[in-house]
């Protein structure tokens, strides 16, 4: 009966429009004893939705004892867009997750939707959906459940979507059979860790989040540490690298619709006209996109040390304007940067 159950509730969710679905036990992954060490490490910086639910999303019972099993959901995101790789080298880059809606908008009601069909199938249950926003550890439930393996960037591999996938969950008192993890599909392969430019890998499968350019550039709220800012290259908001270069991202055979695609001006967008954004600016061009979470300082921030990366004295009317912007995290990037294009290139302050 619960093998049955199980199957029907995966199809219900392939028909709700996921690209993935396998089912986890409630107890903890193996992986997850690796978290713990993994946040006295340090390594997850001031992300303190982590360091201040480490009981919680070590052990997923903690907060849900009712849980009999956990229905991981993935959903693709990727497009037909060029890779950051091959990108004009004078233009920023948006990590690719966030070209279009907000996937924490889109995943949840995917999930509200799948929820009301599992009603319908099984009858009155309990679950909370999830997405990104709670006390769970989301790749090491997915890979239980069959949706990837790990890959040595800390990225989730299928062999058909590669990593380019969203991840949720429907926590559940359902009893549905558990399906098998993923092996490795890494092997001898280190083009992931050998392509971070400020070193974020201290080892394969782990993730130095505090030297990770996804970190610095969304998660961080303060200054970037000086040490850094050269890795991040013409990044603005994240970092598809590790990605870019993974073989089985090369491979993969699907990509997403149109929920996911590209808005204007997202895909290597220019960065003298990011510069220009002003609070209200800001908020019209990224209504219900991922990059509103950078809030318009962050985003002016990363733009100024992009555009410090540069080597280009085009730059330099934009980065005076900056440098005196009413934010001071603002002028202090645009103040160093425009000491870097002093330094890198002679005549980026003609005498006039």
């Amino acid at each position: 009966m619960s093998q049955s159950l199980a199957e029907r509730v995966k199809t219900a969710a392939l028909e709700a429009g996921f690209d993935l679905v396998g089912v986890a036990r409630p107890d903890a992954p193996a992986e997850l004893a690796f978290f713990a060490s993994w946040v006295a490490s340090g390594h997850a910086g001031e992300m303190a939705y982590l360091t201040s639910q480490v009981e919680r999303r070590s052990d997923l019972r903690v907060a849900f004892p009712w849980a009999r099993s956990v229905l991981c959901v993935g959903l693709n995101y990727d497009t037909p867009a060029p890779y950051s790789r091959e990108a004009p080298g004078d233009r920023g880059w948006i990590a690719r997750y966030a070209w279009g809606d907000d996937y924490h908008d889109v995943m949840a009601a995917l999930l509200d939707r799948l929820a009301a069909r599992l009603a319908e199938i099984a009858g009155p249950f309990r679950s909370r959906r999830y997405a990104d926003t709670g006390p769970i550890a989301e790749k090491a439930y997915a890979a239980a459940a069959g949706l990837g393996a790990y890959g040595k960037n800390t990225c989730l591999l299928h062999p058909e979507h590669g990593s380019w996938f969203f991840l949720g969950e429907l926590v559940t008192d359902l009893d549905l059979s558990p399906d098998a993890p993923r092996v490795d599909m890494c092997g001898s392969c280190t083009a992931c860790l050998d392509v971070c430019p400020t070193g974020a890998f201290p080892a394969p499968y782990v993730l130095d989040a505090t030297r990770c350019i996804s970190y610095l550039t969304i998660e961080a709220k303060g200054a970037i540490p000086e040490g850094l800012r050269p890795g991040i290259g013409h990044h603005v908001f994240g970092c598809d690298l590790c990605q870019d270069v993974c073989p089985w991202n090369r491979k993969r055979r699907h990509q997403a619709g149109g929920r996911f695609a590209a808005r204007d001006g997202l895909v290597a967008p220019d960065l003298a006209e990011l510069a220009s954004l002003d609070a209200g600016a800001f908020a019209v061009r990224f209504r219900r996109s991922p990059v509103k979470r950078s809030k318009r300082r962050g985003l002016l921030r990363n733009v100024a040390v992009a555009m410090g990366n540069s080597g280009d004295a085009a730059h330099v009317p934009a980065l005076e304007r900056l440098a005196a912007d009413e934010d001071p995290l603002v002028r202090e990037h645009a103040a160093w940067a425009l000491n870097r294009l002093k330094n890198s290139e002679p005549d980026a302050f003609p005498t006039r």
